[in-house]
């Protein structure tokens, strides 16, 4: 048998397989971190599950993307999503924050009376992030882009401690003049499209401890509705704004915008019975933060739920004014009028004003850590656990903002 090795039954053969990448060699597995597939893998692995659109001429792999307007006017905006602020990656899946992220920039498209087209990504990551996190976080952009016909068309990735997303959107108005903050009149109606206090609702559940609440994936995923803005350009709104820093704060800023006052009639909006059983559950549920020293302002069930409804925010639903006699379609629900401001433009519910805070303002003057003074500033102090370190409680301060500032 001369250069020839023995037949052997029922062997077993193991074969080792490798790919190289920029001169590495990987064996074994694939790479389980971005650190190990580096800053081309990552952007490989994300643009395999951003497909390119219609009107997509140059997409992801070079310096800029090449988009056709056939408007010829864009509608942009951006927004932030940073972990320890707007999301906590043990409460939200990655694709939840994708869809999140999307939704956020797309729904600002929307309230201006455009069709969503494309969004630019921008994503900082730690080095240990697992490869898997990023596509799944890659494959919600994508899902909720296509909610609202937009597709991701290209953005740029950096090295961070925690995972940061920046969100450009871009939108098309199809020939239709952009719908303003500034354009409301006394007379207009005042509606809505889309829920009202869900993701506030969902927030305050998972404080609780209470994951298992379905309101709980509208704050993880909200899904506005888009196709609503467009609709509303359609039928005339004088003014449009999306909710996502509580409901009387975003009408505040078409009240200072406009220069009138919206005058809220809270029958109309009063809280669904899903958030009037969620707003119980969390007044059953007994949570304290370290110390002791802040909590949740004990409230009744009720007016718990219609403050989520009032100021709770993140839904990014869309409010908007039209005149007086417009005849809307059954998913926009009015829920008010425009009066003359008369130098007192604001928001007011019941003729009435609204005794709390608003909505959120991102940059008060009252530190976290300070909580000297706060009933006396009728501040809301929530603890919402959104610390960078996970094992300490951060707060939220919740200070009457004023009520054209936008945020």
């Amino acid at each position: 048998m001369t250069g020839r090795a023995p037949l052997v039954p029922h062997a077993t053969v193991e074969v080792q397989t490798y790919v190289t990448w920029r001169g590495w060699v990987i064996t074994r597995q694939e790479p389980q971190t971005l650190a190990e597939v580096g800053e081309f893998g990552l952007i490989a692995a994300l643009s395999a599950r951003l497909p390119a659109g219609p009107r997509t001429l140059v997409g992801i792999g070079d310096d800029a993307a090449v988009l056709a307007v056939p408007d010829g006017r864009v509608v942009a905006t951006t927004d932030f999503l940073i972990e320890g602020r707007h999301f906590r990656r043990d409460w939200a899946s990655a694709a939840d924050i994708g869809h999140k992220a999307a939704a956020r920039s797309l729904a600002d498209c929307a309230a201006m009376g455009a069709e969503p087209s494309a969004l630019l990504v921008a994503l900082a990551a730690p080095p240990d992030l697992p490869v898997s996190w990023a596509r799944e976080l890659a494959e919600g952009l994508a899902a909720e882009c296509a909610r609202g016909g937009a597709y991701v068309i290209g953005g740029d990735t950096a090295r961070d401690d925690h995972v940061v997303l920046a969100v450009t959107g871009l939108g098309d108005l199809a020939g239709r003049a952009p719908v303003l903050r500034s354009g409301a009149g006394p007379g207009d109606l005042v509606a809505v499209a889309g829920v009202l206090g869900h993701a506030a609702a969902g927030l305050a559940l998972l404080e609780a401890g209470l994951a298992g609440d379905p309101l709980v994936r509208e704050h993880v995923r909200p899904a506005p509705p888009y196709d609503a803005g467009p609709e509303a350009a359609g039928l005339g709104a004088t003014a449009m704004i999306d909710v996502s820093d509580g409901l009387l704060a975003d009408l505040g800023h078409i009240a200072d915008a406009s220069g009138v006052r919206i005058d809220l009639d809270s029958t109309a909006l009063r809280p669904d019975d899903r958030l009037i059983a969620a707003a119980r559950a969390v007044a059953g549920s007994v949570r304290h933060v370290p110390g002791d020293r802040t909590g949740r302002v004990a409230r009744p069930s009720d007016a718990e739920a219609l403050g989520w409804v009032m100021t709770g925010g993140e839904d990014h639903s869309l409010a908007a004014t039209f005149p007086a006699g417009t005849r809307l379609p059954p998913r926009w629900t009015v829920i008010g009028a425009v009066t003359e401001g008369s130098g007192d433009h604001g928001v007011v519910v019941d003729g009435l004003p609204w005794a709390q805070a608003p909505g959120w303002d991102h940059f008060s003057s009252l530190l976290a850590g300070d909580l000297a003074g706060l009933d006396a500033g009728r501040a809301h102090v929530d603890p919402l656990g959104r610390a960078a370190d996970r094992d300490a409680a951060a707060l939220d301060v919740r200070v009457p903002a004023a009520a054209g500032t936008a945020v």
